[in-house]
């Protein structure tokens, strides 16, 4: 059982006044989907950023584990100056204002932010398996990647049908991401962030090289195949990329690994891309039936378009042929609003 709002807010308070903030102003940022908020803290000229993250939806282990590794490796990640894991709160080094998502409402150079992102993942992935992973880091493994590709079925299929999906009709679906699944065998694996994308990335002027790209969300994070991280970040559910942009982002990070199969490596993507898509209806359309976020259903149109694209790749022609039958054209779209 959560705690009321404000045996929260006696926590919280006792939390900071244990860290030296006590009276601290206090400015509630934005939420995201998740049940986290984030507040930006502001005293005697100091400024940091809380992270209040309710036990037990929410647990900040993982972001202290990859946050502290992904530091040590040189990578921007917040600094952590104090932790209350039972409570789920943290607070963090303030990395600014500067995401990735506002500086391109304002204008700044599309290209110039993509090749900063994409240079961060190079560095990433150019560390040797062996170090780059933070200790106990899980899988994502085949049972993982179905386990989110269900999402569409799960919940978009009935939303957009009316009905629940029966058990031999996901069995089907399953049977053919499993057989899509194989061309990531033999694929270079990496620690992967799984929320790669302009949202969750910051451009931190007085930093030089990869490290001038921050890192926010990453508390997810997963042993995998290295292209996720550049399908999240190349086929953006929330803003469409300008023309031929993913295409050289994509040969630029491809310009650093030379040894890379290049016909796996395409394989790869398309696969994990239509992964991420299809997981990302689904998301989308939870967030709206179950926690009454309909406004997330906007960008389901877009992830369509995404991940037919992905669709027409030969590896994923079991997955290309399933959809035909049985969510044509006709049903891709956003479910409405319940």
């Amino acid at each position: 059982m959560n705690a009321p709002a404000e045996s929260r807010e006696a926590i919280i308070a006792a939390f900071l006044a244990r860290c030296g903030w006590a009276g601290a102003a206090r400015d509630k940022l934005p939420g995201d989907a998740s049940f986290r908020r984030y507040e930006r803290l502001s005293l005697e000229g100091r400024r940091a950023m809380l992270m209040d993250a309710p036990p037990p939806k929410e647990d900040v282990r993982p972001f202290l584990r990859v946050a502290r590794h992904l530091t040590k490796l040189g990578f921007s990640a917040p600094h952590i100056f104090e932790a209350d894991e039972a409570n789920g709160l943290l607070l963090l080094e303030d990395l600014g204002d500067d995401t990735f998502t506002r500086l391109l409402a304002k204008g700044e150079d599309e290209t110039a932010l993509y090749e900063l992102a994409v240079d961060a993942l190079i560095g990433l992935h150019h560390v040797p398996i062996d170090k780059v992973l933070p200790l106990s880091t899980p899988p994502y493994d085949e049972a993982k990647l179905l386990e989110e590709a269900r999402l569409l079925i799960d919940w978009f299929l009935p939303a957009i049908s009316g009905a629940p999906v029966e058990a031999p009709l996901a069995e089907a679906y399953a049977a053919v991401w499993r057989g899509a699944f194989t061309a990531l065998d033999g694929q270079p694996y990496t620690l992967v962030l799984r929320d790669y994308h302009v949202d969750n990335l910051m451009r931190l002027p007085s930093r030089s090289g990869i490290a001038a790209c921050g890192l926010l969300d990453f508390q997810d994070a997963l042993v995998g195949p290295t292209a996720y991280d550049l399908v999240s970040l190349l086929e953006d559910a929330r803003r469409d990329l300008a023309p031929g942009l993913a295409a050289a982002m994509t040969q630029r990070y491809l310009a650093a690994f030379p040894k890379l199969d290049r016909d796996k490596f395409s394989a790869a993507c398309a696969v994990l891309a239509a992964q991420r898509n299809a997981k990302i209806v689904g998301i989308f359309t939870r967030l709206s039936r179950r926690d009454g976020k309909h406004h997330y259903l906007a960008h389901v149109p877009r992830v369509w378009r995404l991940l037919e694209g992905d669709l027409a790749h030969p590896a994923l022609s079991g997955v290309r042929a399933w959809f035909d039958i049985h969510l044509p054209a006709s049903l891709r779209r956003a479910p409405a609003a319940p």
